[in-house]
Parts: structure tokens; sequence; C-alpha cells
């Protein structure tokens, strides 16, 4: 056999293109390389500045809403125009340091809390019914008093069941295809935390957790024929627990024959929803000069504040309001099909269809397509527990966001803001 000698090995790299080729491209000329339809929305970064951006942006929307919304009974209940205001952005800041701190916490940190978590979620949940612990309002025994505040503990239950069916349906998800390990525990173990919520009267909430669990079981792989099984019980009892309450009925009948609901009843509040809405037209009114705020809608700062929206910035806000949690649902898909940990998808699914399946409701009440069921607007609504529970969850999914493939070597080779804007100003002296 004969030596081999370098200029006998076969050279690797771009062929070069002849005279004459098939894709029309003449000597000399180079080849562009094909780009992804997406170009720069395709980057390794994109789920983690599209999320932050988009939280911080309904953040702002719905603190000048509820500002605005709710100046007017504020004053009537002889209290400071920005009391409302000055509440929901101090439950901004304490959600804004949870959103900051769960961002850098990494997944196995979560995984290692998430039964403890859960069961204290639960506990509290608990409490509520303890007498002199428990607040209840608007039908509902939902609240735990806390000092002068009260809080919600139904909202940590959202959280801390996310990441638990994370950290459970990722370990058992190859033994997914069979009824006993989708029932025990994940199915045991939800229905006992949505039955708690239940129990205080509160069918608004208990839906979202379905919601909820449906989205992570989803993309945990269980097979389609558990769901119509599950779909089929979720919706006996939720029949059954709407015909036991004389409310819900109402409210449910006036919204199916609307022609002949009154506004002094059952649809009062839905009918000046969407008068609010129809009286914005393109641009709105004007931010500030609404007029369902003066005491004619309730809860208008809270889960009616879509209806001020369309009423003030018209067609235009509340479309951006919608492609804003449109691009909050992009973000969280995109880290479902980018990452690689099944506990970081499946938790990431469970918190996009409470905050999505929750917004959609919400905004579904408002405009008639279903009846008052009394769930906020994710990040835009009045109330504390809401709000810093979903902006923690929000900060759990840029915490994944940052640790998708290449995110964290992009992230660490960016420069930051500061910098950059040194190096500017430097050159620009020199």
């Amino acid at each position: 056999m004969t030596a081999t000698t370098p200029r006998d090995v076969p050279q690797r790299g771009p062929r070069r293109p002849s005279a004459t080729t098939t894709d029309g491209v003449t000597p000399g000329t180079s080849v562009p390389t094909r780009r992804s339809l997406l170009g720069q929305w395709d980057s390794a970064v994109t789920s983690y500045y599209v999320l932050v951006g988009t939280t911080a942006l309904l953040l702002v929307v719905g603190l000048v809403m509820v500002l605005s919304s709710s100046s007017v009974e504020s004053l009537d209940e002889k209290n400071s125009p920005y009391a409302v205001f000055f509440n929901q952005t101090q439950f901004a800041l304490i959600g804004l340091v949870a959103l900051v701190v769960l961002s850098r916490v990494p997944a196995r940190v979560l995984r290692a809390a998430a039964w403890p978590a859960l069961g204290l979620a639960v506990a509290l949940q608990g409490l509520v019914f303890v007498s002199g612990s428990g607040v209840s309002g608007g039908g509902n025994q939902n609240w735990l008093a806390v000092g002068p505040f009260t809080v919600q503990p139904s909202e940590a239950i959202k959280l801390t069941l996310a990441v638990w069916l994370g950290t459970v349906l990722a370990r058992k998800q190859p033994l997914l295809r069979q009824w006993k390990h989708v029932f025990v525990p994940a199915v045991v173990v939800a229905g006992g935390a949505i039955l708690a919520v239940l129990a205080g009267h509160d069918l608004g909430t208990a839906m979202v957790l379905m919601v909820l669990v449906a989205g992570a079981m989803f993309v945990a792989g269980v097979p389609m024929r558990m769901f119509a099984v599950a779909g089929l019980v979720a919706a006996a009892g939720v029949a059954a627990l709407t015909i036991g309450n004389t409310n819900r009925t109402a409210r449910i009948f006036s919204w199916l024959d609307g022609s002949n609901c009154s506004v002094q009843d059952q649809c009062y509040q839905t009918l000046h929803g969407q008068w609010g809405l129809a009286s914005g037209g393109i641009g709105g009114l004007g931010l500030g000069q609404s007029r369902e705020k003066w005491s004619y809608l309730p809860a208008a700062h809270n889960d009616f504040i879509f209806a001020i929206i369309g009423e003030e910035l018209g067609l235009v806000g509340t479309v951006i309001v919608l492609a804003l949690f449109g691009l909050l649902a992009f973000a969280m898909i995109r880290v479902v099909r980018r990452h690689p940990d099944p506990f970081v998808q499946i938790t990431t699914g469970a918190i996009l269809c409470w905050v999505i399946g929750q917004a959609l409701i919400n905004i579904a009440v408002v405009i008639g397509l279903a009846p008052v069921i009394g769930v906020p607007l994710p990040l835009v609504s009045a109330g504390g527990s809401a709000l810093i529970m979903t902006m923690a969850a929000l900060g759990i999914v840029i915490s994944f966001a940052r640790s998708e493939p290449g995110a964290a070597e992009a992230l660490s080779a960016r420069p930051g803001v500061v910098r950059r804007s040194l190096a500017v100003i430097g050159r620009a002296r020199g």
C-alpha cells in the first residue's frame, strides 16, 4: 500500500459553483444562506425577551387602567382617588421581587420544593374556613385575614399546583398511557386541591384550576381518550354545582336568554360592560373619560376592567391587550417546544393554560360570550394575591427561558445596557 499524501485527501468545505448551475447562480457570486422566516424572532433569547417585555407592558397597562377605573369610586368612598392605585402598585412591587427572584431559581430547586409548597398552599386554603380567619365576599369564602390585609390562598394553589404537576408528571411520563399512573397521584392530589377551592364556593377559580391541570396533562402526553372521560366528569361536576346554586343558575339562564334579560336584574353588569365597549368605538373616549366607571359598572377596576379599556382606549386598546396576551402565549409555547427538560415543558404548559385561559374567560365574560363567572384579567385587574402569584409564575417561566438551548450563552455574551451606554459616551467624548 502506498502512503496517502495530503494532496490525495479530499478537501471538505463548500462546493464551488460551476459555470452553469440549475439555480441560476453565475460563477464568482456567493450563494445566499437560508434564513428562518422568523428572522431575529428565532434567536435563542426570543422567549426570554418576549416574556419580559409583554409582562412589563401588561403590568403598566394594568396600573394605568386601575388608576383610571377606580378613582371615582374611591372619591365616593371618601378616600384618596389614588387609594386603589397605590395598593396595586405595592402589590406590583412585591410581585416584581418575586418575579426577579424566581427568574434566577434553577429547576432542581423548584422540583425539590413542589410537594411542601403545594401542601402549604392547601393548608392555607383550609384556614379560610376557620372561624375568625376566613373572609367572605361576593358569596365566596375564599380569603384569609392576615393583619390588616386579606390574601387569597387559591391563587397560591394555582402556582404550586403547576410546579407540582410538572414534577410528578415528568417523572411518570413513560407510564402515562396507563390510567392508574395518571390517576395516582396527579388526579387525586389535583382534585383534592380543586375541591378545597370549591368548598369556598369559588367556581371561577376552580374552573381555571381545571384548565391548568388539563394543560399540564396535555403537554405531558396523556392520551386523548382520558381527556374525553375527564371532560365529561368535569362538565357533570360543574353542572351539579351550578344547578345547586340559585344565583349561578339565574346568571346562566339570563345569559342564555339575553332578549328577556332586564338591565335591573342579572344582566345589569353584563349589559353595562357591553355598553362601555360599544361607546368606545375605534379610538375610545380618551384615557380617564369613561362614563361607566361612575358607579354604573360593578367591579370596573377588577373583573370588568376590560370594558373600561374598550371604553377609554377603544378597539385599538383592546386589540393591543389581546396582542400582548398573544405574544405571552407565543413565548410560553416556544419554551415548551424548545426546552429539553420535561419538567420545564409540563410546568410551562400548566402556567400557559392558567394565565391565557383565565384571560380568555375574563374577556369572554365581558363581551357576553360567557356568563358572569368572576375571574380577574391577569396582570391587569386590581387584586394583590392574583397579581403577585401571576408575576411569580411568569418569573418561573422566564427562568426556564433563560435555560433554553443557547439562551444562557447568548445572554452572557451580550454586554449590559450600562456598559454599552458608557462605551458610547466614551467614544463620543474621544
